[in-house]
């Protein structure tokens, strides 16, 4: 598969088969990751790689919990008022049952920390896609970046003080074999040319 492909044909993926993939293959997503720009080429994205069962039952666990303490305001944009109901509802697994997630986090205070890790999240997603593995953009750790509880068990997985919270993906191989590849119709996203080629 090509580039252009692999960045054409990318669908996030939600439902995962509990086989972990090779560690070959979760490294080259990682490196993949860390060969994604940063400003000032500082590198600072930090991958936090869990791949233990135990462990992200036990994340989904704290994660559902916070949710769950959360009001819904008016302006509660819709995606984290989903994630509020179904914690409030309970079984609520923010990762969708994936056998890796790979936390992103960087340097607090640091204008690109989000820019850095995004183009890092990215470039795993293309190169997921690119090894028939499928792959999800996780947003809820980000979200809980200032929580108490998250924030401790992320510090016993690795997180530094310093760090804040900027994305994780969900990795692994797609519970239908592989990854979906449909198009999807581009219904937004407009283009403005400025000058004539």
């Amino acid at each position: 598969m090509d580039t252009i492909d692999a960045i054409l044909t990318r669908r996030s993926t939600r439902r995962f088969s509990p086989e972990v993939p090779g560690r070959e293959l979760i490294e080259k997503v990682i490196e993949s990751g860390r060969y994604a720009p940063s400003g000032g080429n500082s590198q600072t994205t930090h991958f936090l790689v869990i791949t233990d069962a135990a462990i992200l039952k036990e994340l989904a666990w704290i994660v559902q919990t916070a949710f769950a303490k959360m009001e819904i305001r008016e302006d509660t944009y819709a995606s984290l008022k989903n994630s509020i109901n179904a914690s409030k509802r309970g079984g609520y697994i923010f990762h969708y049952n994936t056998p890796v997630l790979i936390v992103t986090a960087n340097k607090k205070g640091y204008g690109n920390a989000m820019a850095d890790s995004s183009c890092a999240l990215e470039n795993m997603m293309i190169a997921a896609n690119a090894l028939d593995l499928g792959s999800c953009w996780i947003n809820q750790l980000h979200w809980l970046d200032e929580d108490e509880a998250v924030r401790e068990y992320l510090y016993g997985l690795g997180l530094q003080e310093d760090e804040t919270v900027t994305g994780a993906l969900a990795l692994g191989f797609s519970a239908e074999g592989l990854p979906n590849r449909s198009p999807l119709p581009r219904t937004g996203n407009p283009v403005t040319w400025i000058s004539e080629i």
